[in-house]
């Protein structure tokens, strides 16, 4: 029986929902999801980085308008935190014991994993393949990561690998 978990504010084009199919003695630990203050946070730093770096750039090059450059920089990176922000919050991951559930179909094993771990608010998924993938502005990335890590090493202890 497959549970579908919709969103109502994000059209189906954009984001497919996840759904999740559980198999036989699977169970299901833990929902990530993406977290507003880590959305905001990120976007903030990002911000003031880029803020920095053009008007260090237009002062290197001897520009007069280093100001508005720079203003520039924070409000371009605020159009894109506004308009992609409904998107990102509908993005929904689900860890059970045997393996990562994510939107559009996406499934990772536990026993595929090579490598998880935190960049920044975010949480990277390494598998034996090379496969990467990203769980974006996770509020707690540190406990996901070793609640991931966690599950793994307990899927591999069943499996006596």
């Amino acid at each position: 029986m497959a549970e579908r978990i919709p969103d109502a504010r994000i059209p189906e084009t954009r984001v497919a929902d996840t759904v999740v199919d559980l198999e036989k003695g699977e169970k299901r630990l833990i929902d990530i999801r993406s977290d507003r203050a880590t959305y905001l946070r990120d976007h903030t730093v990002l911000a003031v980085l880029g803020m920095g770096l053009v008007g260090m750039v237009l002062a290197f090059i001897g520009s007069e308008h280093w100001f508005i450059g720079s203003l520039g920089a924070v409000l371009a990176i605020a159009a894109r935190g506004a308009y992609l922000y409904s998107e990102q919050m509908g993005v929904h991951w689900v860890l059970t014991n045997r393996r990562l559930v994510g939107p559009g179909g996406r499934n990772v094993y536990l026993m595929e994993l090579s490598a998880v771990r935190r960049l920044f608010g975010d949480v990277q998924l390494v598998t034996k393949a090379g496969d990467k993938y990203l769980i974006k502005h996770v509020a707690g990335a540190e406990d996901v990561v070793e609640t991931i890590l966690r599950a793994r090493d307990r899927r591999l202890k069943r499996a006596g690998a």
